[in-house]
Formats: structure tokens, sequence, C-alpha cells
């Protein structure tokens, strides 16, 4: 497979249904989360960001929450954004699409005049995260079965 590819904001019906297709295929069917938990309201005002390959494929996602979404989820700072549901593909790992999404969300904080963003990662990607420059802080917590920790990214 070829690596290149790009990433964009998806905002029309289809890069959104490609969207939480790569979310069912990491997540629910590889992961184990219960579909009815994966998908929330939270998702309708999300700025969700979305990586294709060339020929359209797609191979990545992760959403933005600003606002008073992400305040619901950071203990109430609406200057903190919360980047979630950031999955790849079995065949783009390794590629730099996970770390791509990221800094496409983050220049979506950015944009949006957001001084950090923090996020919930499992455990087994923390290593990840902090190569993009994220703390962890807080002690572990259990996600839909899976073991994660909050972290930050001041902006």
């Amino acid at each position: 497979m070829t690596a290149a590819y790009v990433i964009r904001v998806a905002e029309d019906p289809a890069d959104r249904e490609a969207c939480f297709t790569v979310r069912k295929e990491v997540f629910v069917r590889e992961q184990g989360v219960p579909e009815d938990i994966e998908y929330d309201a939270y998702d309708p005002g999300a700025v969700h960001v979305l990586a294709v390959r060339e020929d359209g494929l797609p191979l990545g996602t992760g959403r933005l929450l600003y606002g008073e979404a992400a305040a619901a989820k950071n203990g109430g700072d609406p200057s903190v954004g919360a980047l979630g549901r950031l999955a790849v593909t079995r065949e783009a790992r390794g590629l730099g699409v996970g770390a791509a999404l990221v800094r496409a969300i983050e220049d979506a904080a950015r944009a949006r005049g957001l001084a950090a963003v923090d996020l919930h990662a499992q455990t087994h990607a923390l290593g990840f995260y902090e190569r993009l420059g994220y703390v962890a802080y807080g002690p572990e917590f259990p996600d839909a079965g899976i073991a994660h920790r909050a972290m930050r990214r001041t902006l």
C-alpha cells in the first residue's frame, strides 16, 4: 500500500459516514466497544477529521469537541478542546496517519481559539501521545472496559 493520503475536515455526509465506518471497524470490531456507546450525542456538533488514501479509501479519523461539549468532558474549561475517537485502520498503522490526524485536530482547535487539547488515551497509546507533546495526568480509569489516562497538550 502506498503511504500517500490526505487529511481533511469531514464536512459532507459521505465523509462523516466514512469516519463512522472507521470507528466501527477499529473500536467496535477490533476492540469490542459496544456499538451503542461508540456513537454519542457529541458527534453531530464535533469537528470530524478524515484521512483518506488517494483512491478514496478511508484510513483514519478523529474528532474535536469544543465549547460546551468539551467543557462537559474536561471539567468545565471552555478554553480546552477534547480530542477523541482517534482511530486508524489496521492497514494504515505505522504510516503516520494517527500523528497527522492529531495535528489536524490541533489545527482545528487553534482555529477556534482554544488554549489546549485534552484527551483520554488508552494506556497502550500513552507513548504515541507523549511523542506528540501530550502529558498524562490523573489516575488510570476504565472507559468501555479499556484502561485509559487523561492527557493534555498546551497549544
